[in-house]
């Protein structure tokens, strides 16, 4: 990506809104280029201007987060041209965070994320290349993959995939990032990025966190109750 990395806020509480574009401002890579109060003003927003990441509250008065992040991906993860999604919530919106990631958000953070965490979020998503997993991203995609299955993908959709490729998508959908499925795998890191690149194509999935879905959906990956463990305080 050349130039700085141009990002809309979205939330409805005023302080929120300007803390959070205040940060991205003190970025010399990172540039805010407009704010919004709800999810039809981000809308208009990205549509004005051209926009590479969004900071999308979930629920905002009007049009909230999710059905905003539809109407700005296409339901999916956002195509070439299209801004990416990443959403802000808190413990209490835990609910709808899986439904947010199918309408195509690229990923989600805490409110109470580090500085440095959301600067290493928004140039991860920006990129495209990796899915930015907090602590709670493993058990929470495991826990609303089980409740919300209302358009499950078939199973055949990974026949075109090597066994290779399979195994690494459900170590991608466990939440390990590329240098620990080159551990587990005992290869570099770099064939790894190679069969999930491969991957994604043959999927017809833009990023990560929809391959982790696909998993779910797919049955690949048995959503399971999951307990934190040391490993998950945060991977890409």
């Amino acid at each position: 990506m050349t130039g700085p990395i141009r990002v809309v806020v979205a939330d409805d509480h005023e302080v929120v809104r300007n803390g959070f574009a205040g940060l991205i401002d003190t970025q010399p890579d990172m540039t805010v280029v407009g704010t919004a109060a709800n999810g039809a003003e981000a809308v208009a927003v990205c549509r004005e201007r051209p926009t590479d990441v969004v900071l999308m509250d979930i629920r905002m008065p009007g049009m909230d987060g999710i059905e905003a992040t539809r109407e700005l991906t296409g339901g999916a993860a956002a195509p070439d041209g299209r801004p990416r999604v990443l959403i802000l919530t808190t413990f209490d919106l835990a609910e709808y965070v899986y439904d947010a990631i199918r309408a195509g958000a690229s990923g989600f953070l805490l409110k109470d994320v580090t500085a440095e965490r959301l600067f290493d979020a928004v140039r991860v998503v920006a990129a495209g290349d990796a899915l930015l997993a907090p602590n709670i991203t493993r058990r929470l995609i495991a826990e609303f993959a089980a409740l919300h299955r209302p358009e499950t993908r078939p199973a055949a959709a990974l026949a075109s995939l090597t066994p290779r490729e399979t195994q690494v998508l459900r170590l991608v959908a466990e939440g390990l990032s590329n240098p620990e499925i080159a551990a587990r795998l005992v290869v570099t890191e770099e064939t790894v990025k190679t069969h999930v690149s491969r991957m994604l194509a043959k999927l017809g999935l833009r990023d990560r966190t929809q391959a982790v879905v696909a998993a779910y959906e797919t049955g690949l990956v048995v959503p399971r109750s999951h307990e934190p463990g040391p490993g998950d305080g945060g991977a890409r």
